[in-house]
């Protein structure tokens, strides 16, 4: 490893020509006057996207005449030429002018409609541009700390020793949050537990996130929110990308991307390899960091028949060995004996997209997956052996008015899970089919007033039907005020995959039964207040106050029974989570600094019994301070606060802070970065032991804090 940390340190103390000029911009509606998130800007075969205020940047342009080409979706294209140096460094101001009255910016994929970001009723967060880069350097190999660092977003470790997470939304299990790719449900049921660990960003284009109930838009598991992750497409302009990153916790992680377009045929590929030596910062002889070593690959095509016909498919792979526990064991090449725990994974994925336009604002769109995903759970005396093949087809229709836009949908969507026997033990098989139909409409009832509303109705074979109504408003009071409220009902169908049985690898759970345990069900709405000013010409305010409520009826709890096995049990009460996110944005020239505050109220009433949620911050502060000198320099501090957390065996934890610093130095066709995460480094083996017994029969406390410690990571990303 210490050869990796020779080269890197030797790309920091290389000195490089600094290029004469830079080019800044906000890009802007020719008609509305607002900034326009996600246009993609190309010169000299490089490109860039817009931020959420319309700015693009490029550094390192020769003097000389150069043609500066934009464009993005649904809007028409627009070239111009500049001779640097220019007369002045201000920021400029370019403006776009839309297709048709009809047709707007698409941006947002995950509410199927065609608006920009700033004309849907539905509440999105969105991560793309810059902010996808910088939070990719923190993790490259997988896209934890790209949701963990959000408000109202925790990422809640599983595993003691395997490092298995799953996410969480406004203080709600992971079960309740569904993670698409491109649209598609590929991280759900079984293999759910290791999609944050197996998913690398940089074939990523953007993030999108959707908090509180989304099950009218995707079906059942989206009671909490979804995350949809969108994925590059190619353009004529020939995008190839490298990204090696070495971490002082003896991880690497190679990542490479490449994407074009020849004429009526383009073509994306994504390939990974990521590893980690077990790694003990405690000297407890226990993995912080199991060790690991995953393969990905994701090639993808796109065929353009025509200007109306498009199609593409695509191909997401993962193969994956790892192992924590005893590290003495792991190093040892398990010659003796110890605690471990064994995961060996793959996961095949298919997606296919045909689009087909009617006429100039009516689409046609069908889309069918196919997911495989194996799983070999191993500890001492316990083995799980599970198959799960899932497929996913669907067909849309929408027409995008003047007024109003509507979108109708019929899906299908199976999931057939069998265990493969290796005790005498009760098999868990089951085969879920779900059939759909939905319906949305978008209507612009003013200038002021946009109305979104839906219904969906799923009938999930032995479960019955589940009807789901939405509503969405958005209230556009001046230009730089608006609001939102909305709310729905959600579902999610019982299988014995939950953050609980996670714990514990699924040994001793009992299968589900359709005959005892029923859908869980739920509503939840949200409210929110947003302000966006420029104070002067230099400085620059935006906050959000959002407020959310979800409740959730005949909630599925692990229960242990006195034969010492478990089962789940609906439960006789609820679950419901209510509280408020602040997110404030302030610039002053190359400085941002983002704040964010999340309070968090999530209660379990079982049996006329309250109790707080286990593994919940009611608490939290996120705070970023970022200084970035136009594409050549990015220096950003980070401190997260979390609040003690109620655990599972009725303690309580501490809380405890996080302290970050990352720097970047970028050049035309390279940077280079080192990050240093958690330099306080605050672990949760220094609150106390993480385990009970014995090192060889250890019985794990809830993981609530980090770990791994200090990390220093450091790499070079190249783009050519």
């Amino acid at each position: 490893m210490q050869k990796y940390f020779f080269i890197i340190s030797a790309i920091f103390i290389v000195g490089i020509a600094q290029a004469q000029n830079n080019f800044k911009a906000v890009i802007k509606d020719e008609q509305t006057n607002e900034p326009i998130v996600g246009v993609t800007a190309v010169v000299n075969n490089t490109s860039t996207i817009s931020n959420d205020e319309g700015l693009v940047m490029f550094a390192n342009i020769p003097n000389g005449e150069y043609v500066i080409t934009f464009s993005s979706e649904g809007y028409k294209s627009k070239t111009e030429t500049f001779v640097f140096p220019l007369p002045t460094n201000d920021t400029l101001e370019l403006f776009l002018e839309s297709e048709t009255e009809e047709i707007e910016e698409v941006i947002i994929t995950s509410t199927r409609s065609s608006r920009t970001i700033r004309n849907i009723p539905t509440r999105v967060e969105f991560i793309a541009g810059e902010e996808l880069e910088e939070k990719s350097n923190m993790k490259p190999g997988d896209i934890r700390m790209l949701l963990n660092e959000s408000t109202g977003i925790q990422t809640q470790q599983t595993s003691a020793t395997s490092a298995n997470s799953s996410i969480r939304i406004q203080g709600l299990d992971g079960r309740y949050t569904q993670i698409l790719k491109d649209g598609f449900p590929l991280y759900s049921g079984a293999s759910s537990g290791l999609g944050l660990l197996q998913t690398p960003p940089l074939d990523l284009k953007q993030v999108e996130i959707i908090k509180g109930s989304a099950s009218t838009l995707y079906g059942g598991g989206a009671i909490a929110g979804l995350v949809n992750l969108i994925s590059k497409t190619p353009t004529t302009e020939r995008e190839l990308r490298f990204h090696i990153n070495g971490t002082s916790a003896l991880g690497l992680d190679i990542n490479g991307f490449y994407s074009q377009r020849f004429n009526k045929i383009g073509f994306t590929l994504f390939a990974s390899h990521n590893r980690n030596a077990p790694y003990d910062p405690a000297d407890i002889h226990l993995t912080a960091i199991p060790k690991f070593e995953r393969f990905n690959i994701n090639p993808k095509l796109f065929i353009y028949f025509n200007d109306k016909t498009k199609l593409d498919f695509g191909l997401n792979t993962a193969f994956e060995n790892r192992i924590g526990g005893d590290i003495d064991y792991i190093k040892n090449d398990k010659n003796s004996s110890g605690y471990f725990e064994k995961n060996d994974t793959k996961r095949i994925s298919t997606q296919l997209t045909l689009t087909h336009q009617l006429k100039e604002n009516q689409q046609l769109v069908f889309r069918n997956s196919f997911n495989n995903f194996n799983r070999i759970v191993s500890i001492p005396s316990y083995t799980f052996d599970g198959l799960q093949n899932s497929t996913f087809s669907e067909a849309t229709y929408s027409h995008n008015g003047e007024i109003s836009d509507w979108v109708t949908g019929a899906n299908l969507y199976t999931d057939n899970f069998s265990e493969k026997a290796t005790t005498s033990f009760p098999l868990r098989d089951y085969n879920q089919v779900t059939i759909g139909a939905f319906a949305q409409n978008t209507l612009k009832v003013k200038e002021w007033l946009h109305i979104e509303t839906g219904l969906r109705g799923d009938y999930i074979a032995d479960y019955g039907f589940a009807f789901l109504p939405k509503v969405s408003t958005l209230f556009k009071v001046t230009d730089k005020l608006s609001s939102r409220i909305g709310g729905g009902l959600g579902y999610k169908t019982p299988t014995i995959f939950t953050e609980e049985s996670e714990r514990i690898q699924y040994k001793d759970v009992l299968p589900i039964n359709s005959n005892f345990n029923s859908l869980e069900r739920s509503y939840g709405a949200n409210f929110d207040v947003n302000y966006k000013t420029n104070i002067t010409d230099e400085i620059s305010f935006s906050i959000n106050q959002l407020f959310f409520y979800t409740y959730i009826n005949n909630s599925l709890i692990l229960t242990p029974l006195p034969n010492s096995t478990f089962q789940f049990v609906n439960i006789d009460g609820h679950i419901d989570t209510k509280g408020t996110e602040t997110n404030i944005k302030l610039g002053y020239e190359d400085f941002k600094l983002f704040m964010g505050y999340t309070f968090t109220d999530a209660v379990v009433n079982q049996n006329g019994t309250k109790s707080q949620n286990p593994l919940t911050s009611k608490h939290r502060l996120n705070n970023v301070l970022m200084y970035e000198i136009e594409e050549k320099w990015k220096i950003g501090l980070e401190a997260y606060y979390y609040s003690p957390q109620k655990l599972n065996d009725g303690s309580i934890g501490k809380n405890y802070w996080v302290f970050g610093a990352m720097i970047e130095k970028l050049w035309e066709h390279f940077s280079i970065y080192a990050n240093f995460e958690n330099f306080s480094d605050t672990r949760q083996t220094k609150f106390g032991s993480i385990y009970t017994g014995t090192i060889s029969n250890p019985t794990f406390k809830d993981i609530y804090a980090p770990l791994d410690g200090f990390v220093i990571n450091a790499g070079v990303k190249i783009k050519l």
